[in-house]
Formats: C-alpha cells, structure tokens, sequence
C-alpha cells in the first residue's frame, strides 16, 4: 500500500485547518443565519461554536490514538465497526463536496462579471485541484498566504464600517427554532478543523502536533467570527444582514468608504480560495482512506509516486465540484453540506465515548452528539430531505457491495 508523507509542522497544519475555517463562514454564511435568527444569530454562533468545540476535541483525542489519513472515517471503522466508519466518510464526502461548490460559487460572486460566475468558480476548482496534487507543501504554504491577506481585508473592512452603526432591534423571527437553525448554518463554518484530523498520515509527531493545530485554529477561527458578528449586526441591523449577498461588502458601503469595496471583494475571493483549497486535501485524503478499505473504487487510493499526493481521488473530486458549481446556488450547498458534517461529528463524538483513555471529559463527547443530532434537524427541510437520499444511497451501494462479494465464487466464499 503506498503511504503519503509526514512533511507537515503544527504551524503548517493550522494554517490549513484555518484556511478552511476562516473562508467558509466570513463571507458566506452570516445571511442565511441572520434570516433564521435575526439579532439572535450571536446566540447561534454561541451554539454553533460550543458543538464545535466538543466535535475538535473528540476529534482531537482520535486523531492521537489513530495517526492516519480518514478522519473519523477511520475513527468509525476502529471504534464502533465498519458501517459506522463508512457513515461517517460517506457524510464527510457529500458534505464537504457541497462545501466546495459553496466555496467556489462565494469566491465567483465577489469577483467575477455578470453572467460569469459560475464558469469561474469552476476554472478555481481546477486550479485548486492541481495545486493539491502537487503537494501538500504547497497546499501549506498557499495556504498560510490566504490567511494572512483574509484577517487584513476584514480588518480593514470592520474598521471602515464602525462608522455606520443601527439601533439593534431584538428580533426573533421564527422563535427558538430559527435559532437552532441559524446554530446549525453557522456550524458550516467551524468545521475547517476536520482537515487537519484528515491528514494525519501527512504531520510530523502527529499524537502531539495533530490536537494542537486543532485546539488552535478553531480558537482563532471563534474570535474572528464573533468579531465579525458583532461588527455586521452593527452595521446592518439584522434584517439588512438577512438580505444581503455580500454582506462584508454592504456593511463598508453603509459605513461611507466604497473606496473599500475592492479589498474587501479580493478579502472575499481569497477566502473562499483558502477554504476551497483546504477542502480538496481533506476530501481527497477521506477518499483515499475509504478506497483503500473498497468503500469508494479501489482506483482513488493510488498515490502519485512523485507528488506523495491522492491525485486520482483530487481529480475525480474537481469534476465531481465543477458539476455542482455549473448547476447548484449557494445556500442549498452551505444547509446540504452542513447536513453531512454533523452527521459526521455525531459519529466522531460516540466513537471518543467507546475510547478506552480519555484526554477530555467523556460529558463533552455527550454535548457534542446530542448537539450535531439537534441542529441536523433543524437545518431547512429541503437540505434534510436531500442530504438523507444521498446517504441512503452511499448505504445501498455499500450493501450491495459487500452482497456481491459474499456470493459464492468458484466454490469460495468473499468477506468483507
């Protein structure tokens, strides 16, 4: 079996894990949350990141135990068995497949002309994708770059619009369940630390390294959202927010500096460039992991013998992103992928309760499962509906798999 290799420090390993995070929900997510919750999106995002918190140090504490690549793909199949691993690598590829749609479609919506974003967003997906297969050195560096240039375009683009500030009216317009839904939305943008958990198999001293990068990103990741939070219910107003297709965007026009409009729109591309990036090397990673246990065609788990890269499993990936950013929009793609993730999460935190040794208390991992359980079934009905077909779908392909290999061949029987 050819092995990836372990070229990746901490820095190097929260710069991707922040990549990811970072891009996903600054400029994506803070509208549909807002039309959920309105002024009570802070509480979502409160929510949001306590269910995150208990999900990264499940995550963290497997990730010690399993060095490897997978993720809870990997968790799942050595903790609780390989139905509930594949649950988890399945929901994690549909997921975060949506999530590079969503990603590429964002970074579209703020540069691209008229009529050209969606033939954009799929050239980044192709460009991305090779950046990938040429090594997850490059993928690092490329993306500490991202981040440095996102956290100084929101700077500039909070600071310009304190200017405008409007009289925070308490709205609460679908009550506690437009809440848990906005918690669930928002959920969207913290799981950027499921990346580093992914490439365990590519991190230097990964027992130490891979938990530390985690904790560290998304400590990052939940002081800059709540910053922005708070920045764009202040210069918006809920309702604005709610309606707004790039809000960072709309809240420096409302603060008097259209000036600024450009940093911030490339603020905008970069970000949703970072996330895309960093989701490609997740999702191929997973990918790798499950073909080599036959829950995806055994072709993706091919290593490239130059690049040490899933390139087959990247590749197949970008077609597969660049048929959805031709015909999906974006918020279905941010409340199917979010679908995915928790119910990934759900399987990350049961299977940190069956460890035998426990880095954290096993009531976080409790918290955790319940939480992904709760906001998957607030999410809106159709991200539900289309995010359980496509899971019954991985799970009849799996089933019929293992059926045809457990029929009599030549007089032997085939085991899973």
């Amino acid at each position: 079996m050819q092995q990836l290799q372990r070229r990746l420090g901490t820095a190097q390993a929260t710069f991707i894990g922040l990549g990811s995070m970072i891009g996903a929900g600054v400029f994506a997510v803070f509208a549909p949350a807002a039309a959920a919750a309105g002024s009570w999106l802070l509480v979502g995002l409160a929510i949001a990141a306590l269910v995150a918190v208990c999900n990264a140090l499940a995550s963290a504490q497997l990730a010690a135990r399993f060095p490897t690549s997978g993720g809870t793909y990997v968790y799942g199949r050595e903790m609780l068995g390989p139905w509930w691993g594949f649950l988890a690598g399945w929901s994690f590829v549909i997921g975060k497949t949506a999530s590079c749609a969503a990603m590429a479609l964002t970074f579209a919506l703020y540069v691209a002309p008229d009529g050209w974003e969606r033939p954009l967003a799929a050239l980044a997906v192709c460009a991305l994708a090779m950046v990938n297969v040429f090594g997850v050195t490059r993928t690092a560096l490329l993306a500490r770059i991202l981040v440095v240039l996102v956290i100084a375009a929101l700077a500039v683009g909070l600071v310009a619009s304190t200017t405008s500030t409007q009289p925070l009216e308490w709205s609460l317009p679908h009550g506690p369940y437009g809440v848990l839904q906005s918690a669930g939305l928002l959920f969207f943008a913290f799981a950027g630390y499921a990346r580093i958990a992914t490439m365990g198999e590519e991190v230097q001293r990964p027992s130490v390294t891979i938990p530390r990068a985690i904790v560290t990103a998304l400590a990052v990741a939940v002081v800059v959202y709540a910053i922005v939070g708070v920045g764009l219910l202040s210069a918006l107003g809920p309702a604005e927010l709610a309606a707004s297709s790039e809000p960072l965007v709309d809240a420096v026009k409302a603060g008097g500096h259209p000036q600024l409009v450009p940093i911030i729109a490339i603020g905008a591309a970069l970000a949703a460039l970072g996330a895309l990036l960093a989701l490609i090397a997740g999702i191929g990673r997973t990918s790798l992991a499950m073909a080599r246990e036959s829950d995806l065609p055994s072709g993706l788990s091919a290593v490239h013998p130059r690049f040490h890269t899933p390139h087959r499993a990247e590749l197949l990936l970008a077609a597969l992103v660049v048929v959805l950013v031709l015909t999906v929009d974006l918020r279905g793609a941010i409340g199917f992928s979010s679908f995915g993730v928790l119910l990934y999460y759900f399987v990350a935190n049961f299977a940190a309760l069956r460890q035998g040794r426990d880095r954290y208390p096993r009531a976080l991992f409790v918290v955790g499962g319940i939480g992904c359980m709760i906001l998957m079934a607030t999410l809106p009905l159709p991200s539900i509906i289309g995010g359980a077909v496509v899971v019954l779908a991985g799970v009849a392909y799996r089933w019929i798999r293992l059926h045809a290999v457990s029929r009599p061949v030549n007089g032997t029987h085939g085991s899973e």
